[in-house]
């Protein structure tokens, strides 16, 4: 497996220290503030611990109170609040420094036949022949501060290729909508635990961006303040992150100096694996 995954799984997995407590390490991709879909991943992953083996989680809702600080660590209390015959609820708090930076509610449901209907895939084109947003970044790599360009042009555990292209150094108004292929970067453990931890972990990009496409702005544009307030995330069917997933994202709603986004996950063969929604703060100062 290739080390920049790898090591994504490994501070995924989280250290144990009591029952109901775990403890994860901080990732920082350069910007000193910890990435939210990391506190996400790792959220999910320990509620993951608490549950039965035969539940898997169905939804989570989970809000985002303080920036985190990506050169310490963060512990996770998890709150058993519920065991009942089909469904488990887990609450998850994130602690840093003494202070909660973020809360989840997740539910974890036993596998039960059922009604199904679902969206339709968009027919796009495949991710085959697309570049992906590490490759275009190293296109554009000698306009950006040196700092910024290590960071962006830096291996990914995530191999992220957009249908159409969005240059957030000269961003131009466009309807709020994107539609991206996402694929981890190796093979992995078939555990499908993991793949949902890993799809929280990376579900919390390209949202707030899209949001700001009408507005002619990105979150490198001079004076803005984006930062992600709250992620709900539903899982429908079976998944697995190392093979493509096309995630499509539109925001309905901007007002207040927030965003409103929502995501759709696709299988390659038109499966809707996951649903996700997000509220971020767009403030230009």
């Amino acid at each position: 497996m290739k080390p920049v995954l790898a090591d994504l799984l490994s501070m995924l997995r989280l250290e144990r220290i009591e029952e109901h407590i775990f403890r994860g390490q901080s990732q920082d991709l350069g910007w000193g503030a910890v990435f939210g879909g990391q506190v996400l991943g790792q959220a999910l992953s320990a509620a993951e611990q608490t549950v039965p083996a035969d539940r898997h989680p169905h939804s989570l809702h989970a809000y985002f109170l303080r920036r985190g600080d990506a050169s310490r660590p963060i512990v996770y209390e998890v709150d058993p609040i519920r065991d009942g015959r089909s469904f488990t609820t887990r609450r998850v708090v994130a602690i840093q420094g003494g202070k909660a930076i973020f809360n989840l509610s997740a539910s974890f449901h036993v596998e039960e036949s059922g009604f199904s209907h679902q969206d339709q895939m968009p027919i796009v084109a495949g991710p085959e022949g697309l570049k992906s947003i590490r490759e275009l970044t190293i296109e554009r790599a000698s306009e950006l501060p040196p700092r910024l360009a290590a960071m962006a042009t830096a291996a990914r555990p995530i191999d992220i290729r957009p249908i159409t292209r969005h240059d957030p150094m000269n961003p131009e108004a466009a309807p709020p909508h994107r539609m991206l292929w996402y694929r981890a970067a190796d093979t992995l453990p078939d555990d499908p635990r993991l793949h949902a931890y890993l799809l929280a972990y990376a579900s919390d990009s390209h949202f707030i961006g899209t949001a700001l496409e009408p507005h002619g702005v990105s979150w490198l544009t001079g004076g803005m303040q984006v930062a992600s307030l709250d992620h709900a995330m539903w899982f429908h069917r079976p998944f697995r992150l190392d093979e493509w997933l096309l995630y499509v994202v539109d925001s309905p709603s901007a007002s207040g100096a927030t965003g409103l986004v929502r995501g759709r996950f696709f299988r390659r063969d038109g499966v809707l694996v996951a649903s996700t929604a997000q509220e971020g703060l767009m403030r230009r100062r």
